[in-house]
């Protein structure tokens, strides 16, 4: 699912996840990753401690991590609204905790263990942007 979704991913766009530690959400960012064209033998890593991890795809691809930041001004002095708008595509672990810097375009992903071994994943996005891309994924996903 990651993967089919990075491949409709373009610069600007915002991925925006949340889930319980476990859930999978670094597992999806690494099939996000190569979807956007990220060389398969790269390794993706949480970027907890870095904050930001940067790897080069067809866009500039920014993997975040909020879960370790306290404050709102710690995500400021950090720098990391910055990378929302510096053309590349962001995916950011644990937006819930920081929805101040998340934009309105954003396609969210919601992310729920159901067991060990399964997870449900709902993405979801308002704005006419998110929209079009997850149209465009359940349009590809149907089969012909």
């Amino acid at each position: 699912m990651g993967k089919r979704l990075g491949e409709l991913l373009t610069a600007g766009d915002v991925i925006a996840l949340v889930g319980e530690l476990g859930s999978g959400k670094t597992w999806f960012t690494k099939g996000l990753a190569l979807g956007l064209g990220v060389h398969p033998t790269t390794v993706i890593t949480s970027p907890s401690f870095s904050l930001v991890n940067e790897y080069p795809a067809r866009y500039p691809f920014y993997h975040m991590d909020l879960y370790r930041l306290q404050t709102l001004t710690d995500v400021f002095s950090a720098g990391l609204e910055e990378y929302i708008y510096a053309g590349g595509v962001v995916v950011v672990e644990w937006a819930d905790r920081w929805p101040e810097i998340i934009p309105e375009w954003r396609i969210n992903g919601a992310f729920l263990i159901l067991d060990d071994f399964r997870r449900k994943i709902l993405l979801s996005g308002d704005h006419p942007r998110s929209l079009e891309v997850l149209e465009e994924m359940e349009r590809r996903s149907r089969p012909i």
